[in-house]
């Protein structure tokens, strides 16, 4: 069949989506395209090309973490693909973090694009059951700090991976950052969206390449690569443990 032609099918039922093993199967990246709407993360969905999503894909299949923590997103593209791989390693779980801003309600200095996508439990379950994932993810209607705050009360498993795709500000980067890096090991992985949006950085309404200049001068702490395709994405591995505090009094360039 065609690709033209995929692109045109309705979306599969869970049950007939596969269980394990893989699930990347062009009905299902169809669905990611429809549903998911990935934004800036280097897709074409004419070629059935999820770009960066088969990276967070294939990080999770390669690592086989036990928990991925995902900090913002916009319609749930980051967290599917991510939540998929969980799902076809047959272990770990998801905890998706987002307050479920609206631009038109919140203002555009919370949210940029964000139309309240998480309010509903309900729905948020029907969502992501639509990629045979709903039981993989945990979602707190809450902002990133009051999240980090009430951490160790949720007994909250380490993070392996954590997906940083929040507010876009320096100083909330930074803190996202460093809550997620306090609850990671030696050789735990923490990826940043937005890095390649260079008009918002210069105008100083985001701050990601900003913080990360910081994080690429901490060499003993940390390796980074940053992929400038689209709106980027950076991955960063953790060297050591409590690296956390080789960042701490770091100030913006």
């Amino acid at each position: 069949m065609a690709i033209a032609n995929l692109l045109h099918l309705p979306p599969p039922a869970p049950d007939e989506m596969p269980s394990c093993g893989f699930s990347l199967s062009p009905d299902l990246i169809h669905a990611i395209f429809q549903h998911a709407r990935p934004l800036g993360h280097h897709e074409d969905p004419d070629e059935l090309n999820l770009g960066f999503g088969f990276l967070y894909y294939g990080l999770v299949r390669m690592l086989r973490p036990k928990h991925v923590v995902v900090i913002g997103s916009g319609f749930g593209f980051s967290v599917v693909c991510l939540a998929l791989g969980l799902k076809d390693n047959a272990k770990g779980q998801l905890t998706f973090v987002d307050p479920s801003y609206s631009v038109l309600t919140d203002g555009p200095f919370k949210t940029v694009g964000g139309t309240s996508q998480w309010d509903d439990p309900q729905q948020v379950k029907r969502h992501f059951a639509r990629f045979g994932v709903e039981h993989l993810i945990t979602h707190y209607r809450l902002r990133s700090d009051d999240f980090f705050a009430r951490y160790s009360d949720q007994n909250l498993p380490q993070i392996d991976i954590a997906f940083i795709d929040g507010s876009h500000a320096y100083n909330d980067v930074k803190h996202d950052f460093l809550s997620s890096l306090r609850h990671t090991g030696k050789n735990s992985y923490l990826l940043l969206h937005d890095t390649n949006i260079y008009v918002r950085e210069m105008v100083r309404h985001a701050g990601v390449k900003r913080w990360l200049k910081s994080v690429r001068r901490a060499k003993d702490a940390f390796e980074m690569v940053d992929f400038p395709f689209s709106s980027g994405v950076a991955v960063v591995r953790v060297l050591q443990e409590e690296a956390w505090k080789c960042l701490e009094s770091s100030q913006p360039d």
